[in-house]
């Protein structure tokens, strides 16, 4: 085989290799649309998304009976002193 015949010989094998690259390439990203996979890797031209910011934490179960006693002092219907009392209680002062 001559040198040309075998230069383009090869730029044909690396044309099919592109080929099946880019099919394997293309369901793959039609399997992970049906699937609602995410990709690993951004599209060109697409910034990433900003990182998300941690959930809050969530509140201790004292916080809600605390805030529920403080309202019913507020209505008057325990006294200031039984909120405090029942406060030290629950925070184990």
């Amino acid at each position: 085989m001559g040198f040309l015949a075998e230069r383009a010989s090869n730029r044909m094998g690396m044309r099919q290799g592109y080929r099946t690259m880019a099919r394997m390439q293309r369901r793959r990203s039609s399997f992970e649309n049906r699937a609602g996979m995410r990709q690993d890797f951004q599209p060109a031209g697409e910034e990433p998304a900003p990182p998300q910011q941690p959930a809050a934490p969530a509140q201790p179960a004292y916080v809600a009976e605390l805030e529920q006693l403080a309202h019913l002092r507020d209505q008057g219907v325990i006294t200031a002193q039984d909120f405090e009392a029942k406060k030290a209680q629950v925070l184990g002062i």
